[in-house]
Parts: structure tokens; C-alpha cells; sequence
């Protein structure tokens, strides 16, 4: 059994940690420290909670100035490089957490200190107060970020202004208007980093969820510079082509489905355990007398506790189907119990989904 991703808090990384900080913190207290650690609580918390209850941790054991324990996680970092930690460890989010936590008061020594800390492990979840709070000042600095010669500050520059990041407080205000951070974007846009070029990608994408008309805009203006930013841009729509925009399809070569036809579409499996898979298939029949590029998907109708039906769009396939060609297509959808969905017995439907427009829907049962 795959071990809990929040268990990457154990024994043999505190241990090493409590050593390297031995190194920085004068008469640091390790067993004190790791008896504070592992409380009462500490087996029921899930990772979230684990990297908050180190943060407060760490910070009983620094001094009671802000500055002066910044100045201890700044040194403490090359430290535990040097002892065999490689940067952008997930474990180390409580940097920029304290950072978050105890900083909001001294915005100067809490924006130098991401400036650094990113460096080592993205600082994107912790910025984001910092703009809710104070978004003017914080975007120039961000944008002044855009600029800097270290990939992932000018990462952060695009990750940690994203509208909606995921398992992040959204910003209410660029989910609003995003205008104040589309120069950040233009910026990045071209950038060598492709790990850069992805957050703008996302950005545009969280973007396109509440204005796609902006994101429009620059797809239109981006899209055919180069290859870097054609595949900047349609990684940024796939939201709006999920959902079957007309003019994002067509600006991607997705056309007409005039003489494209489902035929013989079946469910394989109309009673489904939770746990087993649906399987179904179908013919794709191109009846013109040239290749059409066609984006092939399909929803699943998931039925919701109160017995309505949310839909999920998955993508099966992008590319050319020749002229007068018919092709047979089976696909399996997994129902295996995962954390991030509930399952409820009873209706469900899978759709098939051609350049954004839903076709034929079937029927199945999902049962115990």
C-alpha cells in the first residue's frame, strides 16, 4: 500500500533537519523540538495541518523578532543544501509559511525573504495574502520579479497571482479583473524556462474561467509567434475547449462536424461496481472527402448525493481522421474509490463530445 503523502513529515527528515538547524541555531533544543512535533495530535493531521503546526513549532524554538528569524531560515537554507536536501522539496512549505504567518506586519523583509526562499521551495501559496492585502504594491513587485534571473522567482511571479491555484485562497478581486497581472504574463510569455511558461499557461487558464474574453485576446495575439507560445497558449485553453467554445475551436483548427457521425455507440457494461470499470465503445465516421481535424472527448455524467448529474468532459483524442474512414473506438473509465471523489450508486451517463458539441448520451447504472 502506497505510503500517505503526508507521511513525507517522518522520522529520518526531522532528523536530518533538527541536525542541520544545530549548524545555524545556537543551543537549538533537538529533543525538545521533536517531542513538540510529535504531539498527542500529530498522527490526526493531514499534511496541511502538519506543515501549520511546524511552522508554529519552529517558531517557539527562533527568536521573538520577525527579522532575526528570517535571517536564521536564510542561512539555515544553503545548510541544508549542503547537508543532501535538493531544492523545491515539498516538505519545506513551512518556510514560506512562516514567512506568511509572522510576516504580514514587515512587508520589506517578508517580500526579500520569498525573493530567496522560492528559490529553494515555491513561495506561491504564501504571496497571496500579500496581495489580497496589499495587490498594488505586491504586483509591481511581482512584475519586477518577472525580470529576474532565477526561473523560479520569475515563477512566482505568474504561479502566485493565479486567480483560482488549486488548494490556494483564490484572489477575489483578479478573478474579478485579472488586467493587473496580464503585463506579469507578457512578460513570461516567451520565457526559457518551460516549468515558467506552464504557470502562465495555468494562470491564462484560471483566467479563462471567469473572463475568456481577455484570454481571447491574447491567444490571438500570441498564438503563431512561435512554437514555445503555441504550445503556451493551447495548454492555456483547454478549459475553453473542454467547453466547446466555437471560436477557440476554430482558432485551433477544430471545424465543422457537419459529415462527421457516431454510430454504434455502446455501453459494454450498463451495471457498474464501484470499484470495476465502465467500458463502452463507438464508431467515428469522417463521411467527407477530406481529412477533418477533429478533438474527440466524452462526459461522465457522475450522479451528485441530492440524485442530480455533474458532468466531467475527459479527452480522448486530437488529430486527423482520413476521408471517408470509419474508426472503432473503446475506452475504460475507472470508478476505483479515490479520496478526491464520492461516489453515489444509481443513473449515470457517459456522452460522446466532437470539436466541443455533445452528441449521443447512454445510460448506465453505478451499483454496490
Amino acid at each position: 500500500m502506497a505510503d500517505l503523502f503526508k507521511n513525507i513529515y517522518n522520522q529520518a527528515f526531522f532528523d536530518k533537519f533538527a541536525s542541520s538547524v544545530t549548524e545555524v541555531v545556537l543551543n537549538f533544543d533537538t529533543q525538545s523540538f521533536l517531542k513538540d512535533i510529535y504531539n498527542e495530535e500529530w498522527k490526526e493531521k493531514e499534511l496541511k495541518q502538519r506543515m501549520k503546526h511546524i511552522t508554529y513549532v519552529l517558531k517557539k524554538y527562533l527568536s521573538k523578532d520577525f527579522k532575526t528569524n528570517v535571517e536564521t531560515i536564510l542561512k539555515l537554507i544553503p545548510t541544508l543544501k549542503k547537508n543532501g536536501f535538493k531544492p523545491d522539496n515539498l516538505e519545506f512549505i513551512f518556510f514560506p509559511d512562516f514567512i506568511e504567518t509572522y510576516g504580514q506586519d514587515d512587508y520589506e523583509t517578508s517580500v526579500n525573504a520569498f525573493e530567496t526562499i522560492t528559490q529553494f521551495v515555491s513561495c506561491e501559496f504564501a504571496v497571496r495574502p500579500f496581495i489580497i492585502n496589499n495587490q498594488e504594491t505586491m504586483l509591481n513587485q511581482m512584475f519586477l520579479w518577472s525580470k529576474h534571473h532565477h526561473h523560479m522567482v520569475r515563477r512566482l511571479a505568474s504561479e502566485g497571482c493565479r486567480p483560482r491555484l488549486p488548494w490556494a485562497m483564490a484572489i477575489p478581486s483578479l478573478k474579478e479583473n485579472p488586467e493587473p497581472i496580464i503585463s506579469i504574463l507578457e512578460n513570461l510569455k516567451n520565457d526559457v524556462s518551460e516549468y515558467v511558461r506552464r504557470s502562465v499557461a495555468n494562470n491564462l487558464n484560471d483566467i479563462s474561467k471567469d473572463n475568456p474574453k481577455t484570454v481571447l485576446k491574447l491567444v490571438k495575439s500570441w498564438k503563431g509567434v512561435t512554437k514555445e507560445t503555441d504550445s503556451l497558449t493551447k495548454h492555456a485553453c483547454r478549459t475553453l475547449l473542454k467547453q466547446g467554445n466555437l471560436e477557440i475551436m476554430g482558432m485551433f483548427g477544430f471545424g465543422s462536424i457537419d459529415n462527421i457521425e457516431i454510430t454504434d455507440f455502446k455501453t459494454l457494461t450498463s451495471k457498474v461496481i464501484i470499484g470495476d470499470t465502465l467500458e463502452f465503445s463507438f464508431n467515428i465516421a469522417n463521411k467527407s472527402n477530406s481529412k477533418s481535424k477533429i478533438r474527440l472527448e466524452y462526459g461522465l455524467y457522475y450522479q451528485k448525493a441530492n440524485g442530480s448529474l455533474s458532468k466531467k468532459v475527459f479527452k480522448i483524442s486530437e488529430k486527423d481522421y482520413p476521408k471517408n474512414s470509419i474508426t472503432r473506438i473503446n475506452r475504460k473509465q475507472s470508478f476505483k474509490v479515490i479520496t478526491t471523489r464520492k461516489f453515489h450508486i444509481g443513473k449515470h451517463q457517459v456522452s460522446i463530445i466532437i470539436n466541443g458539441k455533445e452528441l449521443e448520451k447512454k445510460d448506465f447504472e453505478l451499483i454496490k
